[in-house]
């Protein structure tokens, strides 16, 4: 294994009961580093950002399927490798790397998340940072986008297509709406988000921001080919699809016939759509109080459960 010279405990953020974050989540000033796995890389974490699947697992939610606790949280990840497995080719020490470092985000996540100094993960989840960005704007990246392109693909999206996307604003949502517009070619995006956040559609690509705190988007005259649900609203989603289209959505339970999935992880995709980054047709979305402190990590969270974030909240610097 090559390496450079990495300690054999690290700070990190963990909790050993289930609970809301602001009573659980708690700072461990020396957790043991996760081993490296022949497959995996080690990262030393520069940043990170957080997803309402992290307090809901935190909560839970998922305890029948996740990993044994005291856990370290955190999906999304950027930083720089310091050790490589033997089996990995993609990468070595010194690369600035970013992702999703979990397969399955329900599936026995791993025990060592992002909020840690470092954390490791398989190659295949991991792709080379685009210089363009920032470690910031880098971790504010993998789960949401991957999720975003994920859905689109599984409608069969393409150009020429039109799009509604419910819940515009939020992490996945200002993706699905920048990818149908600058790389799939829809010929209209529609998305729905709260007055002072009606804006922000516009500039990512919307052709009709809908502030859905004055009007009912199935009330809508027109119709679409696909509807992205990333808030719940699923049943009604239907109402506002042309004959033969199709919503997808990333909220359980769903609404048969609608498309639901949870991601799987892949760095391919990232990799894929490093270039539309490295041009700036597509562009991380931070919200405004990002990034915080490694030390406000309760902070970030307690933002986070206020389901008002617009775009991502990072975590940085991480010591």
């Amino acid at each position: 294994m090559a390496a450079t010279s990495v300690p054999s405990h690290m700070k990190a953020w963990t909790y050993s009961e289930y609970g809301k974050s602001g009573e659980v989540l708690k700072f461990n000033h020396s957790v043991a580093l996760p081993p490296v796995k022949e497959d995996q890389v080690l990262i030393k974490v520069a940043a990170a950002s957080i997803n309402p699947i992290d307090y809901k697992r935190m909560e839970g939610h998922f305890k029948n399927s996740d990993s044994p606790l005291p856990t370290v949280p955190g999906f999304d990840v950027a930083g720089v490798v310091v050790k490589v497995g033997s089996e990995v080719k993609k990468f070595k020490v010194g690369d600035e790397v970013y992702g999703d470092i979990n397969l399955k985000a329900l599936e026995y996540p791993k025990v060592i998340g992002s909020l840690a100094e470092y954390t490791a993960a398989e190659e295949r989840l991991l792709a080379h940072k685009p210089q363009s960005l920032s470690f910031v704007e880098a971790a504010s990246l993998p789960l949401t986008l991957e999720t975003a392109y994920e859905g689109l693909e599984r409608t069969g999206f393409s150009a020429g297509k039109s799009i509604l996307v419910l819940g515009g604003a939020g992490g996945v949502g200002t993706h699905v709406i920048q990818l149908a517009k600058h790389v799939y070619g829809a010929s209209k995006v529609a998305a729905t988000a709260s007055s002072t956040k009606l804006e922000l559609l516009s500039n990512l690509g919307a052709d009709l921001p809908i502030d859905y705190t004055k009007e009912n988007f199935e009330d809508l005259s027109e119709k679409f080919d696909v509807v992205y649900d990333t808030v719940g609203q699923t049943e009604q989603a239907f109402k506002a699809l042309k004959e033969g289209g199709k919503v997808v959505t990333i909220v359980p339970p769903g609404f048969p016939p609608a498309i639901l999935f949870i991601l799987s992880t892949d760095g391919g995709i990232l990799e894929k759509l490093n270039p539309y980054f490295e041009s700036g047709k597509l562009k991380p979305i931070l919200d405004p109080k990002s990034p915080f402190p490694f030390s406000q990590t309760v902070e970030a969270f307690a933002h986070l459960e206020t389901n008002r974030a617009t775009g991502k909240v990072v975590i940085f610097p991480i010591p």
